[in-house]
């Protein structure tokens, strides 16, 4: 009764069409293939090991209007489906009937996993309760930058954070694997990370400190209509190539705090000489004791402004980076309050 890996996640929206092109045109994703029936038009598109399905229609009318534009579904693939939808159910989950077909569970806020059994050949396999018909025309751009996905930020309620981490123990064997407090002025973000252990799958699971001042994670649950995915994360090898060419492609990113750069160059001496380009970019740098990671934020291309997306390049390090942790923190709250 353990999860093991990503098969792919599910967003609905309001318009598949304008999103998927956000995918397809900004972030270089394959359009591999689309299905259509009375209650949903969805497409499937593919980066690397990443997949993603685009859904819109009557189906998704009810989740759109409570959360906007967002993640319905992280479909995990199991090495007992049974088992493990039986202890899913007995640590609090329900079964969903989300995705005809296949056995579905629920997991927070609007969200709920497919669960799956591990495929012969990952990423081969169209997924099950849809009639599937081959994209007729290729993407017009292909970078293959992404590699998968690196992890999936969850935002929940403040004060029940020991919950969600227990009850993804107990449903689907993720372990914990860090945890960390981030104070900015009267705010405090808490999280706790959890993930499988073949490490296919990786949870962020963050949330405010109630007895804090309200903040931009507070927000989020507001836009949200409550828990939901904040973030997806994908890796790549390059993210300065990367960023450079999403930019190019209309991606808006999230601008570092005043002087970090600045800090880099004391914090990373050995890191001199590419500090100078990672400002250019905007990219953000930290280490942990394995090695260090590079990371970017976008701007939320949804128009409630609930989801967006992390590039990550891992040059050893298993972490996310404690100063990278607050300095997106202050990049959110420099937008938030200038969005008013």
């Amino acid at each position: 009764m353990v999860a093991c890996d990503i098969e792919y996640v599910e967003l609905f929206t309001g318009d598949e069409s304008l999103s998927a092109d956000y995918f397809e045109s900004s972030l270089g994703f394959r359009r591999v293939a689309e299905s259509a029936d009375d209650s949903r038009n969805s497409v499937l598109l593919r980066q690397g090991d990443a997949q993603l399905i685009v859904t819109s229609g009557p189906v998704t009318k009810k989740f759109v209007d409570a959360h906007g534009d967002g993640v319905a579904d992280i479909a995990l693939t199991c090495d007992d489906v049974a088992k493990t939808r039986d202890a899913a159910l007995a640590a609090g989950a329900e079964e969903t009937g989300f995705a005809p077909g296949n056995v579905a569970v629920s997991g927070f806020g609007g969200v709920c996993h497919t669960l799956l059994p591990i495929p012969a050949e990952p990423g081969s396999r169209l997924p099950a309760g849809r009639t599937w018909i081959s994209a007729s025309t290729p993407t017009v751009r292909q970078t293959g930058r992404i590699r998968l996905i690196d992890h999936i930020a969850i935002c929940v309620e403040g004060g029940s954070l020991s919950d969600y981490a227990a009850f993804y123990g107990d449903a689907f064997g993720l372990v914990r694997y860090s945890s960390e407090y981030t104070a900015l002025g009267d705010q405090a973000m808490d999280s706790i990370v959890v993930r499988s252990p073949s490490g296919g799958i990786t949870y962020t699971l963050v949330a405010s400190d109630p007895a804090k001042s309200p903040g931009q994670l507070d927000a989020f649950l507001h836009r949200n209509g409550g828990p939901g995915v904040q973030h997806l994360a994908f890796l790549v090898d390059d993210i300065l190539l990367a960023t450079r060419e999403y930019r190019n492609q209309g991606v808006k990113f999230l601008a570092a705090p005043p002087a970090y750069h600045d800090a880099l160059i004391e914090r990373f001496a050995d890191m001199r000489s590419r500090i100078s380009d990672l400002r250019a970019a905007n990219v953000l740098a930290d280490r942990d004791e394995w090695g260090y990671l590079l990371q970017l934020f976008t701007c939320s291309p949804h128009e409630r402004n609930t989801l967006f997306y992390e590039l990550i390049e891992r040059r050893g390090a298993r972490g996310f980076g404690s100063a990278n942790i607050r300095a997106l923190y202050e990049a959110v709250e420099r937008e938030r309050l200038a969005a008013g």
